[in-house]
């Protein structure tokens, strides 16, 4: 695992854990303005930086940009460096390099920076090539524009284009994120995880709660609302019970850790770097009780086994 943590690119050197900040101004899947608000997130970014969790994931499509401009608005308030990703959507309509060196002009804007630190293209979507979309990074890495170059959902053969593509100018792909947690594992499978251990890109793994789901508040009664209803439905959430106690069990060994913060504790030790999203200081606390500890490798194995078996079809 530290071989994993020194193998990364620098822009993540002291980065064990980051802040993913797709319902800062969501309103259609997170609902920001009923239940939480911009008061509660600007709280919530201050504490954060106070305790030392200083990465900021955010992307030009969260609530429209409000979520950049809301990144942007609370860093000016705060002392101290602030790491910042964002992400690049390349829309169907979007088809020159042009498009994207303008797109990160406008997200620096909105963000109040001359400089990102990881610009990631946020989808592998056509008709552009992924080589056209790496030749725009490396033209923004020479601008000054952005420190590294990350991508988003891309699978083993994409991730290696884009890969190549860079080596070829002498810049590393400093990442690749994708969602990851004790409930979606494929990136074990796909080849993508071990690709990224062999040639030092950092797997960002997003959504490391499955949205909610691995903190144990939803139970078949009480299912999420909305899209994640639909997506953990009150069938999945029984099927999963087994693996939340799990995580009950275990918390309880390391002092009363929640399922949450094992949950994280998970990713962590399998190298990867969990950007759980936060909507206020209290989530913010729960996250950070994920840090400053270790599970076992017999913990990890005995959760992979449950994992395994929980999320099987058929």
């Amino acid at each position: 695992m530290t071989d994993v943590i020194n193998s990364r690119h620098p822009v993540f050197q002291g980065v064990e854990m980051g802040v993913g900040t797709w319902a800062w101004g969501d309103r259609l899947v997170w609902g920001f303005g009923r239940g939480y608000s911009r008061e509660d997130l600007k709280e919530t970014f201050r504490f954060c930086v106070e305790s030392g969790l200083t990465f900021f994931d955010t992307a030009e499509v969260y609530g429209q940009g409000l979520s950049e401009r809301l990144l942007g608005e609370f860093i000016a308030d705060v002392e101290g460096p602030v790491r910042v990703a964002t992400k690049f959507m390349p829309y169907p309509w979007r088809l020159s390099r042009r498009d994207l060196l303008r797109a990160l002009q406008n997200s620096l804007r909105r963000l109040r920076r001359e400089q990102v630190d990881l610009y990631q293209i946020h989808w592998p979507l056509p008709p552009v090539r992924i080589e056209v979309w790496m030749e725009a990074m490396i033209e923004a890495v020479q601008r000054g524009w952005t420190l590294a170059v990350g991508v988003s959902n891309y699978n083993y053969d994409q991730m290696m284009r884009a890969y190549e593509a860079l080596t070829r100018h002498g810049i590393p792909l400093a990442s690749n994120q994708v969602e990851y947690h004790l409930l979606d594992r494929s990136v074990e499978q796909n080849r993508v995880m071990q690709a990224c251990r062999d040639l030092g890109i950092t797997l960002i793994a997003y959504s490391p709660l499955a949205m909610g789901v691995l903190t144990g508040k939803y139970t078949p009664e009480n299912p999420p609302q909305g899209f994640r209803g639909r997506r953990y439905n009150r069938q999945y959430l029984k099927r999963v019970q087994p693996l939340i106690q799990a995580l009950r069990d275990i918390g309880a060994a390391h002092g009363g850790r929640t399922p949450a913060q094992v949950a994280l504790n998970w990713v962590i030790c399998k190298g990867a770097l969990p950007i759980p999203g936060v909507k206020n200081r209290a989530q913010a606390e729960q996250n950070l009780g994920a840090l400053g500890w270790r599970l076992s490798d017999e913990e990890v194995a005995k959760l992979d086994e449950i994992s395994e078996r929980v999320t099987r079809i058929g």
